[in-house]
């Protein structure tokens, strides 16, 4: 890798909650666009990006000091006339026992919570499914997050119309209920995400190729339905991959973020960073093709227990997409509404990188023709280990078809049609 890339990170030890904080409160809230002179300038935007981040250690004291700026509009985010249930940012209180609906349901563990809501494990108290388990996702109590909530209520509705057999693996939404100024979706209850199974049965190492196989098969077909009703979920990664008891079905999950395909909010933070596609950093209008790529991202971890693109801001992510993938094209660059951030007139890349004596931000420019590591060069094994013909068939197929989900250029990516129909998903 370059220097100034980060080396490889566990896929499990990674915590997207911490990921994702500040740069969701900026999407959901509708917060101004990025508006950058220099390059350096982006730089500490991204570095507000990263308040919360699993880098944040690495900020040095200069860098907390503007970041703070920032911090202090957060307030103004928050309703002033929260439920008492709610914490100060609008998070139901969970209790343990309680029962919401009416009695109807019984919470018995808390899920965690994510940008826009906590979720909560519920058995059934009434009707014939008595003893029934459910997840329960409870909204936080904010306007703007109640209208994310009623929209994800809307699309998951859609999805259940167009897929009524339930064979497309889409998690389902049972129904909805208000309990004290939170709306409640009710969804079938699975059993854990895909990080937790990469965590469990793949730490530093992955999973088998036949399981990541199985894997990429449900996610296409789930990615076929939403193209189909022209829907963007804009937010895959393994922890927004729920798996059954036996581990042999997935469903994927938290439609939180999703849009239709013609709304276009051009946002440089959409999708968990190192999920996030080159149009969305660069800035070019997007399409369902970037959910292909979050794919691509979700499935390389599987197998190799690795995050592919771990940069520490967008620009980094863009450093480490051209090591693996080459350089982006003039035409991609000039459509780019912040490609003038990134690249010289030259069509130079800009990289920001930290000095390793003073800690200042320095810019670099760097010249990508052709990737340093390519697919190919990361994924197979050394020449000292021997492969069985079938297997390194099976290796060589999934090595095509992640280079096809991870096209720089949307317009190029393969489609769910042409990925359920690879040699590496037909086998």
């Amino acid at each position: 890798m370059q220097d100034g890339a980060p080396d490889q990170i566990s896929a499990a030890d990674y915590d997207p909650s911490l990921d994702r904080r500040e740069d969701e409160q900026r999407r959901v809230l509708k917060d101004e666009p990025m508006h950058v002179e220099t390059i350096e300038e982006e730089e500490e935007e991204e570095e507000e990006d990263d308040v919360d981040d699993m880098f944040a250690a690495a900020v040095t004291e200069k860098k907390r000091k503007k970041v703070k700026k920032v911090k202090k509009a957060a307030p103004a985010l928050i309703t002033t006339t929260l439920d008492s249930a709610s914490d100060h940012e609008g998070y139901y209180q969970v209790i343990l026992g309680e029962q919401l609906d009416g009695g109807r349901y019984q919470v018995f563990s808390s899920l965690g919570k994510g940008m826009f809501a906590n979720v909560v494990r519920a058995r059934v108290l009434q009707d014939a499914e008595i003893n029934k388990e459910v997840a329960i996702k409870i909204i936080r109590s904010q306007e703007s997050m109640h209208r994310a909530g009623l929209k994800e209520v809307q699309i998951l509705n859609k999805l259940k119309q167009a897929d009524p057999e339930d064979k497309k693996h889409i998690v389902r939404l049972e129904r909805t209920f208000e309990h004290r100024g939170h709306l409640c979706l009710v969804f079938e209850s699975m059993s854990m995400n895909l990080r937790d199974v990469v965590k469990r049965f793949g730490k530093d190492v992955g999973l088998n190729i036949k399981a990541v196989r199985a894997y990429a098969h449900q996610l296409f077909l789930a990615l076929s339905l939403l193209k189909k009703v022209n829907i963007m979920h804009a937010d895959i990664k393994p922890d927004n991959i729920l798996v059954n008891e036996q581990k042999t079905l997935l469903k994927l999950c938290d439609l939180g973020s999703a849009s239709d395909a013609s709304e276009n909010d051009i946002t440089p933070y959409l999708v968990s960073r190192f999920y996030r596609a080159p149009e969305i950093i660069l800035g070019v209008p997007y399409d369902p093709a970037l959910d292909i790529w979050s794919i691509g991202c979700t499935l390389y971890e599987l197998y190799t227990g690795k995050i592919l693109f771990p940069g520490r801001s967008n620009n980094q992510m863009l450093l480490l997409m051209m090591e693996l993938k080459g350089r982006f094209n003039t035409k991609m660059i000039k459509k780019a509404k912040f490609g003038e951030m990134y690249f010289d007139e030259m069509g130079g890349f800009e990289s920001v990188e930290t000095d390793r004596v003073t800690g200042a931000n320095v810019v670099r420019k760097v010249h990508i023709s052709k990737p340093g590591r390519d697919l190919r060069a990361r994924l197979m094994p050394p020449v000292s280990v021997k492969m069985k013909d079938d297997e390194m068939k099976l290796l060589t197929s999934f090595i095509d078809l992640l280079d096809k989900c991870m096209a720089l250029d949307p317009a190029r990516r393969i489609t769910p049609k042409e990925a359920l129909i690879h040699p590496f998903i037909r086998g």
